[in-house]
């Protein structure tokens, strides 16, 4: 028998090596989906016609070309057209 004292085995190393910490102080940011509840019930907007079939299967908030976020729920030919998206719209055409 040796008489030289046993070695402990060394912890196998983390991934990333020992020089990675294990915490982290990084912050994520999440893009914040506000809905605005201002005038988006008295007025039609301009929206992208696949962001409105896109709303209607998932849920998700549309952006009309004025800026208002919501989820469309009502028939937009029974409300006046949004005079801002309106301005937008038509400077957009030739």
């Amino acid at each position: 028998m040796s008489s030289e004292p046993i070695q402990p085995h060394p912890a196998p190393e983390q991934p990333g090596g020992p020089a990675t910490p294990n915490t982290s102080t990084e912050v994520l940011e999440r893009p914040e989906t506000r809905l605005d509840p201002g005038d988006h019930e008295r007025f039609a907007h301009y929206v992208q016609q696949d962001k409105i079939l896109e709303s209607a299967v998932t849920g998700k908030p549309v952006v009309a070309l004025c800026g208002k976020i919501w989820v469309p729920s009502r028939d937009p030919s029974k409300y006046p057209m949004c005079p801002a998206c309106k301005q937008i719209y038509e400077s957009m055409m030739p």
